[in-house]
C-alpha cells in the first residue's frame, strides 16, 4: 500500500487488485496497483473507489474509523464506474455509508460508451479523480484510454472537453502514477495525442 497525502483532507491510496492478471491490455502498461480517494468535504467523508488492501486490512480500517469519528461526519462511497465496486459493500456497511455527492464535488460525466462512467471534480483541491478515460502515462503525464465499448465518439467529445475546461491541478487516476500539478495542461496534452478533440 503506498499512501500520498496531497493536501489537507485529501489523499490518495493504492492497493493492488486481484483481478489484477486477467486485466485485458488496452494501451499504456497497467500496474497492478489501482488509486484510491479519501476526502474530507464539510458534510461527509468521502471515498472514491475504495479498495482495502489485501494484508493490510486491520491497520488501514483502524486509521480509517479514527478519522470518521474525529470528523463526527456521515460517509459517502462515490465510484466512477460500477466495476469499481471493489470493497465498496463492506465499508457502505462498516460506516453506513451512503451515495450522496457533497456539494464541494460536481459529476462530470464520460458519455459515449454505454459503461457509463464518471469523473468527481473535487472543487476545494481542484483535484479530477477518473476512471479509465485517463491513466497515467509512465512519464508524468497522461493517457488517453476511451473504452473499447465506444459507440458515440461525438458525446466523448464533449464530455472531454467539458473536462478539458475546468480548473484541474490534480488527477487523481485509478491506474499510473497521478498527476500532481499543472492537472489541465496534462489533459489537454493527452485529448491533444490522443486525437480525439
Amino acid at each position: 500500500m503506498d499512501v500520498q497525502r496531497l493536501a489537507e483532507g485529501l489523499w490518495r491510496w493504492t492497493a493492488r487488485h486481484p483481478n489484477a492478471a486477467d486485466w485485458p491490455d488496452w494501451g499504456p502498461p497497467v500496474p497492478p496497483e489501482v488509486g484510491c480517494v479519501y476526502y474530507e468535504a464539510a458534510d461527509a467523508v468521502v471515498l472514491i473507489d475504495p479498495l482495502l488492501p489485501a494484508g493490510e486490512e486491520e491497520d488501514f480500517l483502524a486509521y480509517l474509523d479514527r478519522d470518521v469519528e474525529r470528523l463526527g461526519l456521515p460517509v459517502s462511497i462515490l465510484l466512477t464506474a460500477a466495476w469499481h465496486e471493489r470493497s465498496a459493500a463492506s465499508l457502505r456497511e462498516r460506516y453506513r455509508a451512503g451515495d450522496r455527492v457533497p456539494e464541494s464535488v460536481e459529476v462530470q460525466p464520460v458519455e459515449g460508451a454505454p459503461e457509463e462512467q464518471v469523473a468527481y471534480f473535487i472543487r476545494p483541491h481542484r483535484a479530477l479523480v477518473v476512471a479509465e478515460i485517463f491513466a497515467g502515462d509512465g512519464r508524468g503525464g497522461l493517457a488517453l484510454v476511451p473504452s473499447p465499448a465506444l459507440q458515440d465518439r461525438a458525446a466523448l467529445d464533449r464530455s472531454l472537453r467539458a473536462i478539458a475546461e475546468l480548473p484541474v491541478e490534480l488527477v487523481l487516476v485509478s491506474h499510473g502514477e497521478p498527476v500532481l500539478r499543472d492537472g489541465r495542461r496534462a489533459i489537454e496534452s493527452a485529448l491533444s495525442q490522443g486525437a480525439f478533440l
